[in-house]
Parts: structure tokens; sequence; C-alpha cells
């Protein structure tokens, strides 16, 4: 099978872990259709995988999973969260939680059938997960969903660090937020051990989670109605001088709209790429003097950091909506030849 459909599928997976695209993917019922039947035809493991997993984000009945009754011969303790390139140090934590009796759940990549299922239940009987930080990790969707789930069902969560000179990021950083994490690189496995043991003994700090509030958007302000808005042809490429400005207006981007009067949308797409290479503090020098020189105003951090959010969604969009095309014609193919 080519290597190019389950990279594809890959993608999608990893942008579907934001909600925007979620929905877009989720609204999109011919590509849907194709997933779930790819899901119960398909006999390549990879591919598989990737399908439960894509799936899990896109479905939102997990969420709202009931746990059912679990006696307690059947709940862990603790649940190894890792990437298959940590396996052996992994199984030595294993066997070393083993002997200290506690009890451990960690798969060995011994899953199959639909993985997502077998990763939430074994979340759902453990009270900690240990999250064995790596780049891979931070890579992988599949670690990702796991830590995520993790985090839904307020597991304590014991963060430990894996590969040397590696510093959290992205999702992995957000996760974890401000948590202790015991080093292995740092220390000899034996006292690494010993922190390690000293953190699943601590007790649980409930934290305060943060819920960001959705502001309604003041109507009154938008000289631009939404169903304008979605007129504008999809790719920015495309778009006049007219069409960039009703977006900046609709999107009460009023200081971007008199800054940017002569912008058509072939100006609007390099100034995107420019500011997306550009580091943020000279980004930020060129619009002052920009506001400055032509509008007699300094420029606003909120509109700008607003313009390029905005920006990047857009973009985004256009990105998803190829590449669910690009999925659409390989899982027309599936469908119509033999599953490797």
């Amino acid at each position: 099978m080519s290597e190019q459909y389950p990279i594809t599928l890959d993608i999608l997976w990893s942008l579907s872990f934001n909600h925007d695209i979620q929905e877009q993917l989720r609204t999109n019922r011919s590509f849907m259709n194709k997933l779930a039947r790819l899901k119960e035809e398909c006999n390549n493991e990879k591919m598989r995988k990737i399908t439960f997993g894509l799936l899990w984000n896109l479905e939102s009945s997990h969420q709202d999973r009931t746990i059912l009754e679990i006696t307690d011969e059947k709940i862990f303790d603790i649940m190894i969260s890792y990437s298959h390139k940590d396996e052996i140090i992994c199984q030595t934590i294993y066997e070393e939680l083993i002997k200290k009796g506690y009890r451990v759940w960690i798969d060995y990549d011994q899953i199959h059938g639909n993985v997502m299922d077998a990763m939430a239940q074994a979340i759902e009987r453990s009270h900690i997960i240990i999250i064995c930080m790596s780049e891979q990790y931070r890579k992988s969707n599949y670690c990702r969903a796991e830590a995520h789930y993790a985090f839904q069902r307020e597991l304590k969560i014991v963060p430990i660090l894996l590969q040397e000179h590696y510093k959290p990021d992205g999702w992995l950083l957000f996760l974890i937020g401000q948590l202790l994490y015991v080093d292995f690189t740092k220390y000899e496995f034996s006292r690494a051990m010993e922190l390690l043991i000293e953190e699943l003994k601590a007790p649980c700090v409930q934290e305060t989670r943060v819920i960001p509030v959705q502001y309604k958007q003041d109507k009154t302000l938008t000289c631009t109605s939404t169903s304008e808005l979605s007129k504008l042809p999809e790719n920015i490429i495309d778009w006049t001088q007219i069409d960039v400005q009703n977006w900046l207006i609709g999107s009460n981007l009023r200081q971007m709209a008199r800054l940017l009067t002569d912008f058509d949308g072939p100006s609007l797409n390099n100034l995107y790429d420019l500011i997306v290479r550009t580091e943020p503090q000279q980004i930020l020098s060129l619009f002052h003097d920009d506001c400055s020189r032509k509008i007699n105003e300094s420029i606003s951090l909120l509109e700008l950091a607003r313009f390029r959010t905005l920006l990047n969604e857009r973009q985004g969009s256009i990105k998803v909506n190829k590449l669910i095309k690009k999925s659409n014609i390989i899982l027309n193919l599936l469908t119509h030849c033999r599953m490797m």
C-alpha cells in the first residue's frame, strides 16, 4: 500500500485535535461515511489505528462515556503512557514498579482491534498516569490522545523525562503546565526511581482548571454580514481589494482595514507569509512604523494579534479542505481495491 495513505490520514488526525477543524471534518458527511467504512474494511493495522484515532477525535460520544462499575481487582494504580521508541526503559520502570507492589497497566504494543477503546478503558481503570516525555512522545498522535483523555478524566499526572536535552513543547508543555517531573537523564536509574516513587506517593493537589469564556461578538460593530463573508472565494489568492476590505471590516479589524486599503488577495497572502517567517518583535516594529506613517496611529496589539489568528484560521481551513479532498480520493481508491 502506498505510504501516502496513512501519512495523509495521520496529518488529519493531528489537525483534528483543534476544535474548529474537528467541526469542519465532522460536518463533511461524505468524508465521515468513508472513514467509517474504512474502519470496518481496512486490514492494514497502521491505517486502522490511525482511522480509530481520527474517529475518536471526531465522535463526541467518548466525552460522555459511562464508566462501568469496576471491581477492585480490575483497577490499576498506574498507567504508563509512552512512545514505543522508549519501550526498553519503560519496561524496566514497569518491572520496578511491580516489585514495589503497584498494579501497573502498560500496553507493550499488544493491543489489536479498536486501540482507542482499549486505551480509554485503561485510563478509566487507573488512578495515576506516568507520562514518559520525549520528542517522539510529543509527535505521536496516539500518545497525545492518551494524555488528553487522562487529563479529561482528571487522573493524577506524573511526568518523567526520558530524552536528554529535550524540553517539553507544544501540546505537551500545555498539558503538564507547571508540574514537576523526574529527569531520568539526569540521575542514575535507581535514584530516578526513588524520586518517581516519591512523586507517586505525594498527595494529588487539585488544580484550578481555567475554562475560557466565549464572548459574543457585538453585532453592531460589524458592517459586513456573515453571509457576505461566507461568499468570499475560498482561497485568499483569489480575493480582490473589495474582498479584503469586506473580510477585515467584517472581522472587526478596522485599523487593519485602514492600513491595508490597497491590498488584494495575493498581497494579503504575501503579508501572511512574511508574518509567519519573521520574528514577532520585528513584525511589531514594521506594523508600528507603517501605522504611524500611513494613518497616524499607534498599532493596536490586540488587533494585530487577532489579525494573525484569523489569517492562521483562514489558511488552516484551506489546508484542511485540500486534505479532505485528497483523503476522499484515497478512501475512494481503497473502497475499490482489495485491502492490503
